[in-house]
Formats: C-alpha cells, structure tokens, sequence
C-alpha cells in the first residue's frame, strides 16, 4: 500500500510516499480502508520537532474517514464495509490504517466519510471546549484564538448551538476575517491587540470563557480579557513556546479566574469512553446541520509536504485533508 512516512524530523520535505505492507489488525483493533486523512496542527509540529509519538519513518495522521476493512478479536460494534471515522496514535497517512477499536466512530446517516475526516479531532475538540471543560452556560460570552483554524472554526457553531450570548474570535491576519465571520462569530480581531477589544466589546468586563491552542504570551493576554470568575481553557501550544507558568499572580488579579486545560490525544490514551461520549454528541451537531466544517483545500498524499506548508504558513483557514483512496 501507498504511505506518507516521515523520513526525519525538519521541514515539509522529509515527508515521502513509499510502498509498504498494509497492517493487519491485531485484538481490540480495527484496519481501515482510508479514504481521506485529516491534517493537524499536532501533525506540524511532530513533523518539525518531534513529540506525539512521533519519530523517523513513521507514518503521521491522527484522523482518518473511511471503511472498515478488517476486525481483530475482541472489537465489538462494527461491521466490515461500515463508513467510519477514527483517532488514532498516527498511521492516518496511508490506504490501510489500524485504530485501538475504541476510537473508531460509526458515522450518522447522511455524513460521507470525507466529511468523516474532518471530525475526530475537531468536533470533539470542540465540544468539550464549549461544555466538558469550558462549562458554557446560556447567555454567557465567548473569545476564541485562532478562530479561522478548524477548531476555531467549529468552536463559534458549537457555542452558538449550545446559547453562547456572544463569540468573539481573534486571527492572525485581516484575511481570515471573513472566514470566522462567516462561521458564527459576532465580532472578530486581528493580531495582538485583541486584549483591548474585549474590553471595549464588554465594556470593560471581559468575557466569561476563552479558549486558547497558541500558549505564550498569547496565553497571558487571554487570561487577562476574561472576567471575574471567567474561565480559560488552554489546548495546545501553536506558538512553541515554553511551559506555561501559571500561579497565584495570574489568577488573582481582578478577584479569581480559573485554567483548564484539554488534550485529545491525553484522553484517547487514559479515557477512551468518555472520548465515544464526545464524539456521538458533536457528531450529531454535524448529522443535524448545526455545525459545518468546510474543508478549504485537499491535497493527495504525494502532496502532503505542500499542505504541511500552507498550514505552517498560518495562511490556511477551516480543514485541510488528504485524499488517498484513488477515484
């Protein structure tokens, strides 16, 4: 079968298509017949520096829709031929990949399996962003970083669908504006001042919840545009920064404000439960049309090392893919 694999860690170029053997599952576990890969900004930064498991020749891809080709022993609940999408440990970038059974999702009635691509990670994401960890309530608002992205993307529809009051989103170039606007959010700023607007948009009190995959410095003007009580969740490290340092200085300003943190590929390794919980619900928000995600460019898997460069380009906005079953 046809792979991606990463030759070494560096740039977009050590990303190759060989011909390897296609895996068999072994118990507990699913092969897929892939039919499109998704792209993560996880998969970017494993690439150029290692980390998520990564390392030389190995396949990447966290997230796959396709069919189930073949079941080990023990994986209960799936058919072979039944469309599916799964999460999995890396191995997406290929015609055959193997998922732990528990992270393999039958998709609702109505939802291809390239629609199936763009939803592992995301929608997921996503929602336990808006409910699990950011514990939306009605009426509350809402400030997103990196509201163009696929997260950022869902993230406005799922708050919206869930009775945010407002969502407001934060971009890093004026031409990501329209995009976010266009995917739910009330009011979108570019760059760096956005501490400022939150202020003028609430008069002052800064939002209830705010969301933030880009850490560093980032991450401390978030934590400054939430209100009394307001809450930060932090999901990812997109600026490649250091460890976050967060203590009694950053929390007590202003009265009290909480961090949470969220890690989906955490979740899938110690609560694959609760990730089947997560994914049913979010994606039913997309079998129920409240929630899209467009995918914005799609790319074969010969050309995996340019979508790695639009996506470090931070120029891309919505859901990359990776088209690999052969039409």
């Amino acid at each position: 079968m046809r792979a991606v694999v990463m030759e070494d860690f560096g740039d977009p170029d050590v990303l190759r298509v060989v011909e390897i053997e296609a895996p068999e599952p072994d118990a507990g576990e699913v092969a897929i017949d892939v039919d499109y890969a998704g792209i993560s900004f996880a998969e970017v930064k494993a690439r150029a520096r290692g980390g998520y498991g990564a390392r030389p020749f190995h396949v990447p891809g966290f997230e796959v829709g396709g069919r189930v080709r073949a079941i080990g022993r023990g994986a209960e609940g799936l058919t072979v031929g039944q469309p599916v999408a799964a999460f999995l440990p890396g191995g997406g970038y290929s015609e055959v990949a193997l998922a732990s059974a528990a992270t393999v999702f039958p998709l609702p009635e109505g939802v291809s399996t390239r629609t199936g691509a763009t939803l592992p990670t995301v929608l997921p994401t996503a929602h336990a962003l808006v409910h699990e960890v950011g514990r939306l309530s009605r009426g509350e608002s809402v400030l997103v970083q990196g509201a163009a992205g696929g997260v950022g993307t869902a993230v406005a529809q799922v708050a919206k669908a869930a009775g945010a009051g407002a969502v407001y989103g934060v971009v890093s170039r004026a031409d990501k504006v329209d995009h976010a606007l266009k995917h739910g959010y009330d009011e979108v700023f570019v760059g760096d001042r956005f501490f400022e607007e939150v202020r003028r948009v609430t008069r002052g009190r800064g939002v209830d919840l705010a969301l933030d995959p880009v850490g560093g410095q980032t991450f401390y003007r978030t934590l400054e545009s939430v209100s009394l009580y307001g809450r930060v969740v932090t999901y990812g490290n997109a600026s490649f920064a250091g460890p976050l340092q967060v203590g009694q200085a950053e929390l007590y300003p202003g009265g009290s404000r909480a961090v949470a943190g969220f890690s989906m590929i955490a979740l899938a390794a110690t609560h694959p439960a609760a990730l089947r919980e997560l994914a049913a619900a979010s994606f039913q928000l997309v079998a129920d049309g409240e929630v899209c995600l467009p995918v914005t460019a799609e790319f074969s898997l010969e050309d995996a090392p340019r979508a790695h460069r639009l996506m470090e380009s931070r120029t891309s906005t919505g859901k990359l893919l990776l088209r690999v079953a052969e039409s």
